[in-house]
């Protein structure tokens, strides 16, 4: 989508409390602020609005792609939370990478489909200010799900313009944006809605329906400066699955077929965020209402070839909690010190957690109805000392603790615990000169495994027993790297990293069970350059090459399945005075090992995009074209056993998602 806006506030972090029309507007790219004396790594960035609001996506869940190296694809319908995949990692819907909005955490624990289950269809790109990334788990403030990474989306207090936004695409899409900000009393008050509907470029339409809204009020509330944003989502589609190639390759179905006409769901999500500026405290505040509902059929008729293996999984939950946080400069020894503490705390009250067997979309039985509550309480302490004028060292723990209940359909999967971990963070920086900085970071994190694996006892589907799994995973990561900057428009960052897992545990939705993984290891090197050519025209450009391993397998039979070692991603921006943009993006992914001896693998990714608008009086007219040169490339593969009608046992087989064909959008914009 060509989001059309081209103008952002002279400061991105600024208050914006002031009448609209006294902003001044020019374009500002967020990938040129500045960062040397104040960033603490070398992969640490903000991305401002002018650098995504050209950008054409295919879909918001590529917000997220502007953290240099990160890629989402998708392996199923458009209305599920997407694949990612950075620094050589299988995210799968978000394991191991954190989404806040707002001070909101996005990601789901212990849900019905996905451990960590980041769903970003419920944001209004065109809403969003600025995107804060930072990768490893060397920050404190960051604990839950952010051992690769993690970034923060903070929405505009007040639009530079209000518009109203049409879209038309291929395959009867239809998008529209409004949105607009205004005084109301001491503060202004911000109100967007979206609605989009397409069928997609499969045979079997995608009939997607999607609505979303959010209002935000900016103003001091009781004295005191709020933040407050209420928004919500509801959205319904129908999915085509990944397929077996098999089924491609005999004439069964094309492409873009399908193999079950039944696939799709529904969900929504209701929540409202606060932040308070109390003195020198910050606290956050937030609740939330969620609903999905997601049938699916990976194997078709591999366990039960008279009904199929159709299924519904069902998450209802409730989510409330909080952040605190305080900043203070002091002194100790004489050394100037900045101190950072803060605590956060998080209730998810899960009232359905279902896994049921399903036939044409009807429930027949029940594998799993769980209820589950889960309670987590985190606390941070950092130090960054000035040692001297150059060198400043960053020294931060964090505890987090977790305490947990299941109820199970079967009682032998009923329990309750709890579990901790302490993480130490340590950075370095040394200002060498004015334009160049080097980094040396390690610290420890973790993301959290679904609850029900800490208390399984018997496999939901064989009968089977289970042995309980840890539901805090460790690793542990380092990086160096330097950033230099011109200060006059060319900045570049190299980092070269290390992560190392003690156990990739997945809790596997589709089987209602957890498999664990081997220890892992991982090593990379990252580039990451933005650079100012002339005025009007910008070249963002980004690489990274990551190696990663099993530890403990032998060797030629220790390959993480399904990581991408190679990314690379590139963009050319044009912003005219008269009113002319245009953007060239490219985006690649390597090929991957489908097996752990490699004998399979899917093959790399490479797509270009395409977008030109022209700007005149009030009005905004866009073309965007999506995969250029139309590629028939897959956005993701996965190497298992289905069992097809007509067939008399299992195959393992290629199952594949194919990136979209050639797509074109127009775009009519009136800002007001």
């Amino acid at each position: 989508m060509l989001l059309g806006a081209l103008s952002a506030p002279t400061a991105l972090a600024q208050s914006q409390t002031e009448p609209k029309q006294e902003i001044e507007e020019v374009v500002i790219w967020g990938r040129s602020l500045q960062l040397l004396g104040t960033a603490n790594s070398a992969s640490q960035g903000v991305v401002g609005y002018s650098d995504f609001s050209t950008r054409p996506m295919s879909r918001v869940a590529e917000l997220v792609e502007v953290v240099p190296g990160m890629i989402a694809t998708q392996h199923s319908g458009p209305g599920k939370a997407n694949q990612y995949f950075l620094r050589g990692i299988n995210l799968d819907h978000g394991s191991d990478f954190s989404t806040y909005f707002d001070g909101m955490p996005v990601n789901w624990r212990t849900h019905g489909h996905a451990q960590g289950y980041m769903d970003l269809n419920f944001i209004i790109p065109e809403i969003i200010e600025r995107v804060d990334f930072q990768k490893g788990p060397y920050f404190a403030d960051t604990g839950d799900f952010s051992l690769a990474g993690s970034n923060s989306m903070k929405t505009w207090d007040v639009l530079p313009n209000g518009f109203t936004e049409l879209t038309l695409g291929s395959e009867d899409e239809i998008r529209l944006v409004t949105a607009d900000s205004f005084t109301l009393g001491p503060g202004d008050l911000l109100y967007a809605f979206e609605h989009q509907q397409t069928n997609g470029h499969f045979d079997l339409d995608q009939d997607v329906r999607k609505y979303n809204g959010l209002l935000k009020y900016t103003g001091d509330i009781a004295n005191i400066p709020s933040r407050i944003t209420f928004s919500a989502y509801d959205s319904q589609w129908t999915s085509t699955n990944q397929v077996p190639q098999r089924a491609v390759d005999s004439g069964l179905i094309s492409r873009f077929g399908f193999i079950d006409p039944d696939l799709g769901g529904e969900s929504s999500r209701y929540s409202l965020s606060a932040n308070f500026e109390l003195s020198n405290w910050q606290l956050n505040l937030y609740a939330s209402s969620y609903y999905m509902s997601l049938i699916n059929n990976p194997t078709y008729m591999l366990n039960d070839p008279v009904n199929g293996d159709e299924f519904e999984q069902e998450d209802q939950r409730r989510l409330f909690g909080g952040a605190l946080r305080r900043e203070a400069k002091i002194q100790l020894f004489g050394l100037p010190i900045k101190a950072t503490v803060g605590a956060d705390i998080r209730y998810d009250d899960v009232n359905e957690l279902n896994l049921f067997k399903t036939i044409s979309k009807r429930r027949i039985s029940s594998i799993r109805e769980d209820e589950a509550e889960e309670l987590s309480i985190g606390s941070f302490a950092e130090a960054q000392l000035f040692l001297t004028d150059q060198l400043r060292a960053t020294v931060g723990v964090r505890l987090d603790y977790y305490d947990f209940r299941v109820d199970a359909l079967r009682s032998a999967n009923s329990g309750s615990d709890q579990d901790s971990l302490w993480q130490p963070k340590l950075g370095l920086a040394y200002r060498l000169n004015e334009n160049l900085e080097l980094y040396a970071n390690y610290g420890h994190g973790f993301h959290s495994n679904d609850v029900r694996a800490a208390v399984n006892t018997i496999d939901p589907v064989s009968g089977e027993p289970t042995d309980a799994q840890d539901v805090l995973v460790e690793g542990k990561g380092s990086e160096l790297g330097f950033r230099y900057d011109t200060l006059r428009g060319f900045n570049i960052s190299i980092a070269a990293f290390e992560l190392r897992t003690d156990s990739e545990l997945v809790f596997v939705g589709d089987a209602g069970t957890t498999e664990p993984s081997d220890p892992t290891s991982r090593s990379g090197i990252e580039v990451n350059t933005f650079w100012q050519i002339a005025e009007p025209l910008v070249l963002d450009f980004s690489a990274a090459k990551t190696s990663g391993y099993f530890r403990g397998l032998p060797s030629g039979a220790n390959s993480i399945t399904d990581a991408h070692e190679e990314v690379l991603a590139a963009g050319l921006t044009y912003v005219g005075d008269s009113g002319l943009t245009a953007s060239l993006r490219v985006r690649h992914f390597s090929d991957a090992a489908l097996t752990e001896d490699e004998s399979v693998r899917k093959d790399g990714s490479t797509l270009l995009h395409a977008g030109v608008s022209y700007a005149f009086n009030n009005w905004e007219l866009g073309v965007d074209v999506l995969n250029l040169l139309d590629h028939e490339d897959d956005d993701i593969a996965f190497f298992l056993e289905s069992r097809l009608s007509g067939e008399l046992a299992g195959v393992e087989d290629i199952h594949f998602h194919p990136s979209d064909p050639r797509t074109m959008r127009i775009l009519l914009k009136y800002k007001f």
